[in-house]
């Protein structure tokens, strides 16, 4: 698989919209890295618990992962000589507390969910681990009960404080100092207590100036009175830190002592979050799990895109080993590209373990690749045309296919000469059939559909079209190839029937008949106007020109241009200078310009030769020669010309 094949089918954007169902950044992470497999076991195990976690949801869709948040960091700073934090610590506390919960959820879900249910296994317990931070850590700092020294050392800090905070408020109240007093307020610098006092009076008083306010006309002041009561609490401050670090340091010890234990909790609970977002997403399309083989053989039944929804017309496609080549014919915006598209992705998903909109007996193979040419892929900065930045594509595709390979081809040989176009086009078909690839392709020639309905391997399919309203019906019709909707659509549109039968005529070499519905006198004599020729358009009448028309007799042997296929004249000529030529055991319609004599009748026959044996058929003759001898009313002759 590559990066253009992911990008051609959209398989980024289903990434990002499972990605919306996860709960964590993990999880999230975990889907945007999802790529396809190729080992059937596993496949079939991923699309098992997706279907076992869809089972879950039904029953309850309110699945505990979360409590992830900080657990990456926190494995990080696991052994590196550095005490946890508290903050970390807390967080972790919430995740050993959301482990419990996803342990009793599981809890009754072993029956119908054994495979993810089991998964919880790997979620250890750890309740004495658990019990020892929530002891110690409260509201993300080390709690006074953590330690008897620290309950000690913080009940001293609260005195020390309270007289420290007195003292002060004995100083601002006194007269030895209301005077130098900017304000009776006391603030705190850099943890230390300090009274304001103007500039000056800055030599009145002893003490140490800890700042100065913006205008430089107040400096905050620590006066030497405080500053035992000041010292005295740092002290405490110093003891208090040494404390909470050995309380940290015995919790991060009791944290790496059970590393791996919440290592594995982290990746199950990940896992059960990639897990669940996958399940989700595959509800929300109405997916469903479906067959895999290993064989190229591909049984889609009533498959949607997923990014189209509802509003996809449901598609049925079946390639065996067989017919492992499907040659699609049709009109324009008739979903040609969207079919191929939609059976690539399908294919993707399901090999990423997910379940598609499609009926549950569908069965789709595994491919090593699937290779894709789709679009234009017109390169400005390569000065490369949309025909050769498409070839490019498709040596890449040459080289990299094998019988394990998917290969996805729209208008192939489009961009360039119609005929140059074909040829190469059929070509390469046939050599990816002979390397073994699982072909889809689209088509506009002609050729290229009957080269599928003579080629062992290839079938031929047709987007629907409904003449009624003279729109594409979005349906695969496998079998057969799409007819021309041209003439059809033109007829319908109002192009007078003689129009048609004409482009017919230029078109495949043969008469036609294309009668029109239409009854209401007005509208007929509308539609006569496209061909009535007005024969006063000139004040003389330009005289007819006489057809030089050779004339040639039955049996004689011509050749047709510009195919040098060789015919037989049957007869002729009509008004229109064509004759009747049987080509191949079939008769059809020749403008004498297309024929030159090759060989006379009379050198090929002799004068009595019966021209029956090659104009009419075995039956038709044995008939003849019943009704030669006697009148029979039950025997009729049909004559094809």
């Amino acid at each position: 698989m590559n990066q253009h094949t992911f990008d051609t089918l959209d398989f980024k954007q289903i990434k990002e919209t499972i990605a919306t169902f996860t709960l964590t950044k993990e999880g999230k992470g975990k889907i945007e890295s999802l790529t396809p497999s190729t080992n059937k076991k596993q496949i079939e195990a991923w699309l098992e618990e997706v279907s076992e976690a869809v089972e879950i949801l039904k029953k309850s869709a309110s699945v505990p992962v979360h409590g992830l948040d900080g657990m990456d960091t926190l494995l990080k700073n696991m052994n590196k000589g550095v005490a946890l934090r508290a903050d970390q610590l807390a967080k972790l506390s919430d995740f050993l507390d959301c482990c419990g919960k996803m342990r009793r959820y599981m809890k009754d879900k072993e029956f119908y969910a054994p495979r993810v249910s089991a998964y919880v296994e790997g979620i250890a317990e750890l309740p004495d681990l658990a019990a020892e931070i929530i002891r110690c850590i409260r509201n993300g700092r080390v709690d006074d009960y953590a330690s008897k020294d620290l309950l000690k050392i913080r009940k001293q800090l609260a005195i020390q404080e309270e007289r420290l905070k007195e003292k002060t408020l004995q100083l601002i109240r006194s007269n030895k100092y209301k005077t130098y007093l900017q304000e009776q307020v006391v603030s705190q610098r850099n943890g230390r207590y300090v009274i304001p006092i103007k500039k000056e009076y800055r030599n009145k008083i002893k003490g140490t100036v800890l700042d100065t306010s913006a205008s430089g006309s107040t400096l905050f002041m620590e006066p030497e009175e405080m500053a035992i009561f000041q010292d005295q609490l740092s002290w405490l401050l110093a003891d208090e830190e040494i404390e909470v670090q050995k309380v940290l340091n015995y919790l991060t010890g009791l944290v790496e002592e059970k590393e791996q234990q919440i290592r594995l909790a982290i990746e199950t609970m990940v896992h059960y979050d990639f897990l669940f977002a996958k399940a989700k997403y595959c509800r929300s399309i109405n997916g469903f799990k479906v067959g895999i083989n290993e064989s190229g053989e591909v049984e889609l039944i009533q498959g949607r895109h997923p990014l189209l929804g509802e509003k996809a017309v449901p598609l049925s496609c079946k390639l065996e080993k067989e017919q492992r080549a499907l040659v699609i014919t049709g009109p324009n915006t008739g979903g040609k590209t969207v079919t191929i598209k939609t059976i690539g992705l399908l294919t993707l998903m399901v090999q990423c373990g997910l379940h598609i909109p499609a009926s549950d007996q569908s069965n789709l193979s595994i491919f090593e690749r699937i290779l894709v040419d789709i679009g234009d892929g017109q390169s400005i900065s390569e000065n490369l045309s949309t025909f050769s930045s498409r070839i490019v594509n498709i040596i890449e595709i040459l080289k990299d296919t094998n019988e394990h390979t998917l290969a996805l081809l729209d208008e192939l040989g489009s961009g360039t000469d119609p005929g140059e176009g074909m040829g190469l086009a059929t070509a390469i078909l046939e050599t990816l059939y002979e390397k073994g690839a699982t072909i889809l392709a689209t088509t506009h020639y002609s050729e290229i559909k009957e080269f599928a309905e003579t080629h062992q391997g290839f079938i031929n399919g047709s987007m629907e079209f409904d003449l009624s309203t003279l729109s594409p019906t979005y349906r695969l019709n496998l079998g057969r190839g799409g007819e021309s909707q041209a003439f059809a659509i033109a007829l319908k549109l109002g192009i007078h029937p003689k129009i048609i039968e004409r482009a017919h005529q230029v078109t495949y070499k043969e008469k036609k008949c294309y009668p029109t519905d239409i009854t209401d006198a007005w509208k007929l004599r509308e539609l006569e106007k496209q061909v009535i020729i007005n024969k006063y358009q000139n004040r003389k009448k330009t005289p007819k020109t006489e057809m030089n028309v050779p004339l040639y007799h039955q049996g004689d042997n011509v050749k047709i241009s510009p195919t040098n296929e060789f015919g037989i004249i049957y007869t002729g000529p009509d008004q229109l200078g064509d004759y009747i030529v049987q080509i191949k055991g079939e008769k059809v319609s020749i403008n004498h310009k297309r024929i030159n004599l090759y060989i006379a009748a009379n050198e090929l026959y002799p004068d009595d030769y019966d021209f029956d044996i090659i104009f009419q058929s075995k039956e038709n003759r044995k008939k003849s020669k019943l009704l030669s001898k006697k009148h029979d009313e039950t025997i009729t002759i049909e004559y094809d010309e």
